[in-house]
């Protein structure tokens, strides 16, 4: 053979070598991507089917439909149960301020000295603010008693030289812890101090205090 042949065969050969060599590497990468991307896409596709069946934590959807469906379902009479306390209405519902009085029949009204033996007798205290207050068991203050003369207050002494036409009592409900017990006694001091006196007793429209109007007052104290 020719030299020059064998060389140009030699080299055609080394040629064709080093493209089956090239191509061999490339054949081998280009598998072992495809691989790589099918292990990935067996994972992913565990993940979306395999993972909710078995593993504890995985989280599952909520329907809000059912749940307001749920929320939504009317509860049967044997599952209602009654409330054990009715609450009472707001302070701010009751009155601010209960005003009755009591006005002497005798043209010279009342005397300092009746009026003081009578309080005392119904368990009226003189306070230090000149009027009568009845005191609870806390010391505080249920309801006063004031005069209808100018400046409303009783002297503390010279009695039988002070006259007044008549007495005013006050009670404030929305300060009181329980102001329906305390409106018994405000209505009962009233009425036994009118019988003593010999006074008339008046509602707080200046009208004779009657059964109706106490019985309305009872009901507010009550709601």
């Amino acid at each position: 053979m020719d030299k020059e042949l064998l060389r140009l065969v030699i080299v055609l050969i080394g040629l064709l070598a080093m493209v089956l060599i090239v191509m061999w590497h490339f054949i081998k990468g280009f598998r072992s991507s495809r691989d790589a991307l099918d292990d990935e896409a067996d994972y992913d596709d565990a993940e979306d089917f395999d993972l909710d069946e078995d593993d504890e934590f995985a989280v599952l959807p909520i329907d809000f439909e059912d749940e307001v469906d749920e929320i939504d379902q009317p509860v049967a009479h044997s599952e209602v149960k009654p409330a054990a306390v009715v609450p009472k209405a707001p302070r701010y519902h009751l009155p601010g301020l209960i005003e009755f009085s009591i006005v002497a029949r005798a043209d010279e009204g009342f005397n300092g000295e009746d009026l003081f033996e009578a309080f005392e007798n119904v368990g009226l205290r003189y306070g230090s603010v000149k009027v009568f207050e009845r005191i609870d068991s806390q010391r505080m203050v249920d309801f006063a008693v004031a005069s209808m003369a100018e400046p409303g207050t009783f002297p503390a002494d010279n009695l039988d030289q002070f006259f007044c036409p008549g007495i005013v009592f006050f009670m404030q409900p929305r300060e009181l812890d329980n102001p329906s017990a305390v409106f018994e006694d405000f209505v009962d001091t009233i009425q036994a101090l009118a019988e003593r006196l010999d006074g008339v007793a008046w509602d707080n429209q200046r009208q004779p205090l009657t059964i109706d109007t106490i019985e309305q007052f009872r009901d507010i104290l009550a709601d």
